[in-house]
């Protein structure tokens, strides 16, 4: 993880420097909604729910001296929610049921086209990878204290999606992002308890469709 994100550090730091007297630099504020798709396991005793969520940050575009290619970079305060529930055997009856949360400062550095009016509109698509610290609590029971929640201290994940930019400065965004490892794992506080382990023990990953806006100064 460390050295994906020093290589990307790097990367774009030669490419400042190599395109400094004609790349342009816009610096400014970027914030949206998540929405959660959170996986634990494969059966369908165990459902998780779309929960809302939210990022906000300082963000960074660089416009690079060929047509229509540009990079941009954000340090991103992400919060993430899925509820997570056990049914009962033969019906739809919730046994108990939990809200896993994540909390993260992630710095997604992508690759931009865009195509449109030049400085007045454009159309824009983007991908590139995203690095996430967590910044909230790791741990946390759940289920009523017969499970824990832990979460990694680091993940590695993947955005695709596309954009609008209105006279240089506003930008609206929609993007998926894809978790390239686990987000962490439910485990099973009580090794007697065999009907949850049957259900949990499972490793959880956090992709989410993303919409955001951003204004540039």
């Amino acid at each position: 993880m460390k050295k994906f994100f020093t290589a990307a550090i790097v990367a774009l730091s030669m490419m400042f420097g190599a395109n400094n007297a004609q790349a342009q630099v816009q610096f400014g504020i970027k914030g949206g909604l998540n929405v959660t798709s959170m996986s634990l396991d494969k059966d369908k005793l165990l459902d998780t729910e779309n929960q809302a969520g939210f990022f906000i940050g300082p963000t960074v575009k660089f416009t690079l001296p060929i047509v229509g290619l540009g990079i941009d970079a954000s340090a991103l305060y992400d919060q993430r929610e899925a509820k997570a529930k056990i049914k009962g055997d033969g019906d739809e009856k919730d046994i108990t049921s939990a809200r896993l949360k994540t909390q993260a400062i992630n710095i997604p550095i992508n690759v931009r086209y865009g195509v449109g009016l030049g400085s007045v509109a454009n159309v824009f698509f983007f991908a590139g990878p995203q690095f996430g610290f967590n910044v909230g609590d790791k741990n946390k029971s759940i289920f009523q204290d017969a499970a824990e929640w832990k979460l990694k201290s680091s993940n590695f994940s993947v955005n695709v999606g596309l954009g609008f930019t209105v006279l240089s400065h506003l930008q609206v965004s929609a993007n998926y992002n894809i978790a390239c490892g686990k987000t962490g794992d439910v485990t099973v506080s009580d090794a007697a308890n065999t009907a949850l382990q049957d259900v949990l023990g499972k490793n959880g990953k956090a992709n989410a469709w993303q919409v955001g806006l951003a204004y540039y100064f």
